[in-house]
């Protein structure tokens, strides 16, 4: 692994506490509580350029509440409104300069105040949104003809341990060292069980497998609810495809026809390979190929179906 600094094309300006500021400009404290403790939250959102050249936000509404929800879970008081944070959002888009498909992360944390794990019950809670270009999460080669992932030995929390319906900053610790581990073995992504040893998600990513005829996927005990998974059940169902929300195992999904992952980085990934066992025919299959074309046609722009999906700059 390279200690450089990767290359990112970043948007010309930061939302930090309610201006537009330089990117260089939007710095904090060593002493912010959230660097030391990991109590914040974060959204992945994405814009796209549409069909016909116009900037759109993938539910953006939904995407902003689940914020809210996660700062509500972290007893983080959000010193702003939902309309507020969409419109920053927004606005943020606008400024960065930026004429192709574009990342927009939003982060809440906790700033410079008192320090320990008791950060009082009024702390200094800061709101930064960000925005850059991200390609294919797992790169070109997986997105196009499927990853190669592997169970970890690390588990997906347990769900009163680290609040799973959270999208906190530190419960991708886990995740973290998962993607490390298998990583280092060769693999691109990693899959992660729950305390019960039935399949929960990637390292930060939902999953979706397809077998005789139904598409499943693992119900909400142990997973953040994904919006994109939210999006792809939808989809699922309009199309016709029998869905169901269920636990699965490993070896059940060794034998699945078509795997993918998916989620606002990771889009529609489809998985050829799990623990050096080919998914169905090694290759992204009809299914997955239908389910994604269809995604990606709403957030082009391109299909009417969900356009109430699509927030237009």
């Amino acid at each position: 692994m390279s200690g450089t600094k990767p290359e990112r094309k970043v948007g010309k300006v930061v939302w930090w506490n309610g201006k537009l500021v330089a990117p260089e400009q939007a710095t904090t404290s060593v002493f912010t509580h959230t660097l030391h403790y990991g109590l914040g939250a974060f959204e992945g959102v994405r814009c796209y350029k549409t069909a016909d050249g116009r900037l759109a936000i993938f539910r953006l509404k939904e995407h902003t509440k689940r914020l809210f929800d996660s700062c509500k879970i972290l007893e983080l008081k959000i010193p702003f409104s939902q309309e507020d944070v969409m419109q920053a959002q927004l606005e943020t888009v606008r400024k960065s300069g930026l004429e192709q498909d574009i990342y927009i992360r939003p982060l809440v944390y906790i700033g410079d105040g008192p320090l320990g794990v008791f950060p009082t019950f009024d702390p200094p809670v800061e709101l930064a949104i960000m925005t850059w270009v991200w390609g294919a999460y797992l790169g070109k080669e997986a997105k196009e003809n499927g990853a190669r992932i592997k169970v970890s030995s690390f588990t997906r929390g347990w769900v009163n341990s680290t609040m799973t319906k959270a999208k906190m900053t530190g419960g991708y610790t886990t995740g973290i060292l998962a993607k490390l581990e298998v990583k280092r073995s060769g693999y691109d992504e990693a899959l992660l069980l729950d305390t019960d040893g039935y399949v929960a998600e990637g390292s930060g990513e939902n999953i979706f497998m397809y077998r005789n005829g139904v598409l499943k996927t693992t119900p909400l005990t142990s997973i953040l609810d994904g919006i994109t998974r939210s999006s792809i059940i939808t989809i699922a169902r309009d199309l016709g495809i029998p869905v169901e929300e269920q636990r699965f195992t490993r070896d059940e999904i060794y034998c699945a026809d078509e795997v993918f992952f998916c989620g606002t980085a990771a889009e529609i990934t489809p998985i050829r390979e799990i623990d050096n066992r080919q998914i169905g025919e090694g290759k992204p299959g009809p299914i997955t190929r239908k389910i994604s074309t269809k995604l990606m046609d709403t957030v082009y722009g391109r299909d009417p179906q969900y356009k109430h999906w699509l927030t237009y700059l």
